[in-house]
């Protein structure tokens, strides 16, 4: 989940978190809702786009 709410005006969020993932060939769905994204991993790949998100900057927190 990104941490939300978003405001509109910002761009640009889930490509920076879709764009390390796909480099590193993890496949994500995504549902977007009004005040947030979530983004969705298989579970034997969360640890892989735990590491790979953290690496590109994100703050990553595992649920």
């Amino acid at each position: 989940m990104v941490a939300g709410p978003l405001d509109f005006s910002l761009t640009g969020i889930l490509a920076s978190i879709a764009g390390p993932l796909a480099a590193a060939n993890i496949p994500i769905f995504v549902v977007s809702t009004y005040d947030t994204d979530y983004v969705l991993v298989r579970s034997e790949r969360a640890d892989a786009a735990f590491a790979t998100l953290a690496a590109a900057g994100h703050t990553v927190t595992p649920v």
